[in-house]
C-alpha cells in the first residue's frame, strides 16, 4: 500500500511538473512571437512624444500628508526578489546569503526587519521570495534557520525560459531535461505571471492583504514605509515607484517620463542611440528607478487574467558555453517588473531620499554599507546624522572583485565618515583603524605592493605604486601634502617629455602633482639621497 501511495506521489508530481513545464513555454513562446513582430516592425520611442511628467505622476516624499499610521500594516505583504547569484561578486549560492553588515545577510536583514514591524505592531507582515531555478533549492534550505521567528516566509519560482541562438532564433535546449546553461530566469518582468501561476497572488487576496512591497534583494534601504504605504490606499494608486534623484553615478537608471499621455518606464535600452547623452543629463531626467515598487495585489489578477500586462522585451545578448565546449552567442529575451507601471491606473512615482536606495552590486557597495557612514537599527540601516551631504563615491578595483578577495585586503572597515571620494586600484591593503577623509585615491603599479599601516589618517591624497610608499607611510604622513596643483598622468617616464620638464624621467610611472604645497620635514629631507622641493623654490 506504501509504494502504490509513493508511485502515485511520484506520477501526481511529474504531471504537476510538466504542466507547469508547458504553461511557460505557452508564455516563452508568446513573448517570442512579440519579439519577432517588434523586430520587423522596427517597433521604437517617437523621442518627440517624450516628455517630462506632469503634475501628480511624480509626488515629492516631502509633499505626502499622509499619518504614519500602522493600521494598514495588515493589508501589507513584502516581496524580496531573490533570483540572482552572488557569482559576480565571487561567492557561491543565492546573493542574499552573502554577509554584509556585523554578521547579518541581505537576508537576515529583510527578515529582521518584518519580525521588527510584526512584534511592534501586532501585525501579520508575509515575506516573499521569489527565487529563480539557480536560487530556490539553496535558499529552501536556509530559511529553515528563521522557524523560529515572528514572520511567514513563502517562496515560489520564476519561470525558466529557454536561451535562444543569436543568428538563428533558434532554442539553445532540444529537449526539456537538457543543462541548466540552456536556461534563464526571464528577468523580474516575469513576477506578475509566476506569482498568478504559483497560487500566491490568490492566498494574498484571501487573507485581506491589499499591497506588495517588491524591491530587489540587495537593496538595503527597501525597508517598508508607512507613510508611501497609507499614501497609496488613500489615493487609490495601483502602482507606486520609488525613485531617487540621479548622480552622475546613476546616468544609465531608468526614469519616469510622460509618453502619449501615460506614464511610462524609459529605460537606455530603448533610447535611440543620437539621444542617448540627453538621456543621461541630471539636468532633464532628474530621477531613476530604484525599482522599490508599490503595487495593488487585486490590480496584478485582473490584468494577468485579461492579458493586459505587456511590458517592453530587453534583449540580453550572452556568451554560454555549450557541451562540445565551444562558445556560442545567444539572447535572452527579458522584461522588467517597472515597465509596467503604464497597465496600472493612478500609477505614479515618489521621489525618496537617497537613503532608500542602497544596493550592493559589487564590493565598492559593500565598503560602503560596512562602514561606519551606517549605523543597524531592527534591521534597517541608518545613515550617521552626523555625516554631511551625499554617500561618497567608491570605486575598488580588480584586485578587489571577489567578497574574499576584499576581506583579505580590508579586513578592518576604515572610517570614512569624511570621505568624498575612494579609489584604490593594484594591489593594496589597508590595516586597522584607517581612517579616510575627502578625496583619496591609491594606485599600486603592477608588481608591486601598497601596504596602508594601522592607524594611517588620509586626508587628499594621492599615493602611486612607488617603491618607497610602504617607507614613507612608516615614516608618518606628515610627508604627505593634502595641497597640490594639477596631476600629470606618466606611463613611461623615460620617453615623457613631460616627465623630463617635471624632473621625474628616472622616477616610477604613476601619476605625479606638478605643483606641491609645503615640503618635506627636514628630518625626512635628511635621510633621502637627494630631494628637489615641488613647491616652486626649485631652480635647477
Amino acid at each position: 500500500m506504501q509504494s502504490q501511495t509513493k508511485r502515485h506521489n511520484k506520477t501526481q508530481s511529474a504531471f504537476v511538473k510538466r504542466l507547469k513545464f508547458e504553461n511557460e513555454m505557452d508564455s516563452f513562446f508568446a513573448l517570442f512571437r512579440r519579439y519577432l513582430s517588434d523586430k520587423a516592425s522596427g517597433t521604437t520611442l517617437d523621442w518627440d512624444k517624450i516628455s517630462s511628467p506632469k503634475e501628480g505622476e511624480v509626488v515629492d516624499y516631502s509633499k505626502i500628508t499622509t499619518a504614519d499610521s500602522t493600521e494598514n500594516l495588515s493589508k501589507l505583504a513584502v516581496l524580496k526578489l531573490n533570483g540572482g547569484l552572488g557569482t559576480s561578486m565571487g561567492c557561491v549560492g543565492p546573493k542574499s546569503v552573502i554577509e554584509v553588515r556585523d554578521g547579518n545577510t541581505f537576508l537576515d536583514l529583510a527578515v529582521r526587519q518584518i519580525e521588527y514591524l510584526n512584534r511592534q505592531y501586532d501585525s501579520d507582515v508575509p515575506l516573499l521570495l521569489m527565487n529563480s531555478f539557480n536560487t530556490d533549492s539553496d535558499t529552501h534550505q536556509i530559511i529553515r534557520k528563521y522557524g523560529g521567528h515572528r514572520i511567514r516566509i513563502r517562496t515560489f519560482n520564476q519561470s525558466k525560459y529557454p536561451r535562444i541562438l543569436k543568428d538563428s532564433l533558434l532554442p539553445v535546449p532540444l529537449s526539456a531535461d537538457d543543462d541548466i546553461n540552456c536556461w534563464y530566469p526571464p528577468g523580474h518582468g516575469d513576477l506578475f505571471e509566476s506569482l498568478h501561476a504559483s497560487g500566491e497572488l490568490d492566498a494574498l487576496i484571501e487573507q485581506g492583504k491589499e499591497v506588495l512591497f517588491v524591491s530587489n534583494g540587495d537593496n538595503l534601504g527597501a525597508t517598508v514605509d508607512l507613510k508611501i504605504l497609507n499614501h497609496m490606499l488613500e489615493t487609490n494608486s495601483e502602482y507606486i515607484m520609488e525613485l531617487t534623484d540621479k548622480t552622475r553615478a546613476d546616468v544609465k537608471g531608468g526614469t519616469l517620463i510622460n509618453y502619449n499621455g501615460e506614464v511610462r518606464l524609459l529605460e537606455i535600452a530603448q533610447v535611440p542611440k543620437e539621444h542617448v547623452e540627453e538621456f543621461k543629463s541630471i539636468k532633464k531626467f532628474k530621477n531613476f528607478n530604484t525599482n522599490n515598487l508599490w503595487i495593488n495585489l487585486k490590480a496584478i489578477k485582473r490584468l494577468i487574467e485579461s492579458n493586459g500586462i505587456e511590458s517592453e522585451i530587453i534583449p540580453n545578448a550572452k556568451s554560454i558555453v555549450n557541451k562540445n565546449g565551444q562558445e556560442i552567442n545567444v539572447l535572452q529575451l527579458e522584461t522588467a517588473v517597472g515597465a509596467a507601471i503604464r497597465h496600472f491606473d493612478n500609477a505614479h512615482g515618489v521621489v525618496v531620499s537617497r537613503a532608500r536606495f542602497l544596493p550592493v552590486k559589487t564590493c565598492s557597495d559593500l565598503l560602503l554599507v560596512k562602514s561606519d557612514l551606517f549605523y543597524l537599527e531592527h534591521g534597517a540601516l541608518k545613515l550617521d546624522p552626523t555625516r554631511f551631504g551625499a554617500n561618497p563615491l567608491i570605486k575598488l578595483g580588480s584586485h578587489f572583485k571577489k567578497v574574499s578577495n576584499f576581506n583579505q585586503r580590508i579586513a578592518h572597515i576604515p572610517k570614512i565618515l569624511e570621505l568624498d571620494h575612494l579609489t584604490i586600484t593594484g594591489n593594496v591593503n589597508l590595516g586597522k583603524g584607517v581612517v579616510l577623509k575627502g578625496t583619496v585615491i591609491i594606485v599600486c603599479q603592477d608588481g608591486q605592493r601598497i601596504d596602508i599601516p594601522n592607524g594611517s589618517v588620509l586626508e587628499n591624497v594621492v599615493i602611486t605604486g612607488c617603491p618607497n610608499c610602504v617607507d614613507i607611510l612608516d615614516i608618518g604622513l606628515s610627508t604627505t601634502s593634502p595641497t597640490f596643483e594639477g596631476l600629470v598622468a606618466i606611463g613611461e617616464p623615460k620617453k615623457s617629455w613631460v616627465a623630463k620638464w617635471l624632473r621625474v624621467s628616472e622616477y616610477e610611472p604613476g601619476l605625479y602633482a606638478v605643483k606641491i604645497q609645503g615640503r618635506l620635514p627636514q628630518e625626512v629631507i635628511e635621510s633621502l639621497p637627494y630631494y628637489r622641493p615641488r613647491d616652486g623654490t626649485a631652480t635647477d
